[in-house]
């Protein structure tokens, strides 16, 4: 069964910096796209950053510059380093992953979801 649980949610002002973490479990395909959305109130789901097992990165524009999307295979992890927070990123933030070769726009539509954890952005 897989598993993914996420880590690392948090209130900060505006311009602060977070990191959350993903850990996954139970993941046996040879392939996968991984990655972060979020999803605001109010507002649709938003894939913000991905990574397939290439090591290819993709971001949102909403995010490219300040988030940084990484990975330790050693600890099944995955990381999203988030800087330059602003009040337009609270969200709740979902840590996903799919049996892909790579990551596909909508990807994160199918496959497998965390609970998420919560970041709160305050101006």
């Amino acid at each position: 069964q897989v598993r993914l649980v996420e880590s690392g949610g948090d209130s900060v002002q505006s311009g602060g910096s977070l990191r959350l973490s993903c850990v996954v479990s139970g993941y046996t395909y040879s392939t996968y796209c991984m990655g972060w959305v979020r999803m605001a109130p109010g507002k649709e789901r938003e894939g913000i950053a991905d990574i397939d097992a290439n090591g290819s990165t993709t971001y949102a524009d909403s995010v490219k510059g300040r988030f940084t999307i990484s990975q330790d295979s050693a600890k099944n992890t995955l990381y999203l380093q988030m800087n330059m927070l602003k009040p337009e990123d609270t969200a709740m933030y979902y840590c996903a992953a799919a049996p892909f070769s790579y990551c596909p726009a909508g990807w994160f539509r199918f496959g497998y979801r965390g609970q998420g954890t919560q970041v709160a952005v305050s101006s």
